[in-house]
């Protein structure tokens, strides 16, 4: 279905129901789902984006989402409408928050609830479908100007994920099973956009009880063996670990 056909569907069925509904003095906002797909691609970290290919922004580059269906929880529609524009499922999903700017859509009220996902690149082949005419990974420091105010969002989810990154074990969405910590300080100082000093990152994140030797190596260059990781828990609650 067309963005502005289900747009005049919902109006329509809003219209029949305010006929009797105590609520038809209020204006009712349309309410609409934006996801940020973070993976590290080339030693990069990347935002997934989809090029519109209908009006507004016809042809610019846009998160992928789109509205919540009546009846679909939050999370739920954030991850049905990332399906059906890129073919992207199984992925882990954290809220944000609701932007709310009231001209962010020139469509109409229009207010947009944002989640930002994590993923390994190795996992996704991902397709453009529904309102996606074409999609691409973008490296976050050299974003594309981008529809409706997807740039806000993308700035949040950048900072949400930098300060859960301290506090969670999240970085192991953007990891193999087992790495090293070279490869682990390496998501660090994407997602900060800083270097890292070797010996105070690898002194801090093993006293941070996030970690557990899996006993096995990896060949890292002419380098000697180096050491393979995982994360001893990756339920992501918060862990009381000092900032790397």
């Amino acid at each position: 279905m067309a963005p502005d056909s289900f747009i005049e569907e919902i109006q329509q069925k809003q219209k029949i129901h305010d006929e009797t509904s105590a609520l038809t003095r209020y204006e009712v906002p349309l309410v609409t789902v934006d996801v940020v797909l973070f993976t590290v691609q080339d030693s990069r970290l990347k935002v997934l984006l989809i090029q519109r290919k209908s009006d507004p922004f016809i042809h610019s580059w846009a998160l992928p989402g789109g509205f919540i269906h009546i009846g679909e929880h939050l999370v739920e529609a954030a991850k049905n409408r990332l399906a059906e524009e890129t073919s992207v499922t199984d992925v882990y999903l954290q809220q944000l928050r609701a932007f709310g700017k009231a001209n962010r859509d020139p469509r109409g009220r229009v207010i947009t609830v944002g989640f930002y996902a994590l993923v390994s690149a190795e996992r996704l082949r991902p397709e453009a479908h529904a309102n996606a005419e074409h999609l691409d990974w973008h490296c976050v420091t050299e974003l594309p100007e981008l529809a409706f105010d997807h740039r806000l969002i993308v700035d949040t989810a950048l900072d949400t994920l930098e300060a859960h990154l301290e506090t969670t074990p999240i970085a192991y969405q953007l990891l193999p099973k087992k790495f090293t910590l070279t490869e682990l300080q390496r998501v660090y100082e994407l997602i900060k956009e800083k270097q890292l000093d070797k010996r105070n990152f690898r002194k801090k994140i093993m006293a941070s009880g996030m970690l557990k030797d899996t006993g096995e190596t990896k060949m890292e260059g002419y380098h000697r063996p180096a050491q393979l990781y995982s994360f001893a828990d990756t339920e992501l609650k918060v862990m009381h670990a000092q900032p790397v």
